[in-house]
């Protein structure tokens, strides 16, 4: 079973694609794809002809409101959408969809000063941010029960489309926008662009205001916006990404023939051929296309084809502990280093310290790693030095798995 299918992960096109193989040879094999929002007549063509099930669930209906003119500003029209239903409309939560770190933390920073001045007749305002790059138990706070004469409001990305339910949830603000990340075949570089949503996101959205009963979502565009400029549904990862480790992915599973690979939406051909290059360069494939040694040995790590031929690489320099903290602490997603907005000169002066005789980056992350490890991986030293508290658990757990896979 195949859950929430419509976010087309890069993960998720290349099963469907081996899976749709695989059952033409398996007639046993069942396959239950299922999602709120999915393009079932596109998936039941794909796979072919399959049958469709619609099974209702229980819904609450929610109004939908749109502005009568674009908006200016969308930060600035959600903050006035937020103050507006927190002084008028009946109690419950609002969940407000922005794009990133940088908006939640302007727009918390705003309603704080904001709500000071609405006196002690209005209700209290919980303000509740939620980002990639917040501390676990600051994320937390969103699903605490709101007290009672106090509304939430969650400041969110779109992370609180599908991955997260949050209790309580009332009112929606939607002002149509999302980070999605691009990749330019051309120079090589992924970089996250500010787009508009498509029709699938806005209705995921509002959604999320009737799941416990009658709800509102105020859509900051208007209804010809909608209607007429959002696309239908988000642009698969696989046609937006660097193709590289999709490429060695397949390779090593023997499937050779890429161009005609059954992909449900097949990915640019200057990317696949961008890809065949770069791994080429990295040894990983010969002038042939075909998978080398060193190639089988970098598909066994789940990373980058770039850190993990920095892995395989390193055994021959003799210096595989120090690349693997390396990489452990890169591949955890996201910078290691917390940085909020109140401290950002603490921040900033803690992190420094690792950059000690004016190291670069990568030696910077392994002073991180030493000197983490030194305190018997303290919790309260992540704390003093600005770091996220559960580095401890992923990037351990990657250095554990990588020196398993390592061995021969």
């Amino acid at each position: 079973m195949v859950d929430e299918a419509h976010e087309r992960t890069l993960s998720t096109d290349i099963l469907f694609g081996l899976v749709k193989d695989i059952a033409r040879f398996r007639p046993d094999l069942k396959l239950l794809i299922s999602s709120a929002t999915l393009d079932a007549e596109k998936f039941s063509d794909y796979f072919d002809s399959a049958p469709i099930f619609k099974i209702p669930g229980r819904r609450y209906p929610v109004e939908v409101h749109y502005t009568k003119a674009p908006e200016a500003d969308y930060i600035d029209a959600a903050i006035v959408t937020i103050l507006q239903i927190h002084v008028t409309q009946p109690p419950g939560d609002i969940l407000v969809f922005l794009t990133g770190q940088e908006e939640i933390e302007t727009v918390d920073e705003i309603l704080k000063h904001k709500t000071r001045g609405l006196g002690t007749k209005i209700p209290e305002l919980n303000i509740c941010p939620i980002y990639a790059n917040l501390p676990t138990e600051l994320q937390a706070k969103i699903f605490e029960i709101t007290p009672e004469g106090s509304r939430k409001v969650v400041l969110a990305t779109n992370i609180a489309e599908t991955s997260l339910t949050i209790d309580g949830i009332k009112y929606v603000i939607d002002p149509g926008f999302c980070k999605i990340k691009s990749y330019n075949p051309r120079t090589g570089m992924e970089s996250l662009l500010i787009n508009p949503i498509s029709k699938a996101s806005a209705n995921q959205r509002a959604g999320r205001s009737g799941r416990t009963g009658p709800g509102k979502c105020f859509r900051l565009y208007t209804s010809y916006n909608y209607m007429h400029d959002l696309e239908d549904n988000t642009v698969p990862e696989i046609q937006r990404t660097n193709l590289a480790n999709v490429v060695l992915t397949l390779k090593s599973l023997g499937i050779h023939d890429l161009v005609n690979f059954d992909f449900m939406d097949p990915p640019p051909s200057e990317a696949l051929l961008k890809a065949l290059e770069q791994l080429f360069a990295l040894s990983a494939l010969n002038s042939r296309g075909e998978l080398t040694k060193t190639g089988r040995r970098m598909a066994e790590f789940p990373l980058d084809p770039m850190l993990s031929k920095m892995i395989v690489a390193s055994e021959k320099y003799k210096c595989s502990d120090e690349v693997m903290s390396i990489a452990s602490m890169l591949s955890i997603g996201n910078s290691i280093f917390y940085r909020p907005k109140d401290k950002q000169v603490h921040a900033d002066n803690a992190r420094l310290n690792f950059h000690t005789g004016n190291v670069g980056d990568h030696i910077a992350l392994l002073n991180v790693y030493n000197s983490w490890r030194e305190t018997d991986f303290s919790t309260q030293w992540c704390y003093e030095n600005y770091l996220w508290r559960e580095l401890r658990l992923r990037s351990v757990q990657m250095l554990v798995t990588w020196m398993l896979l390592k061995r021969p």
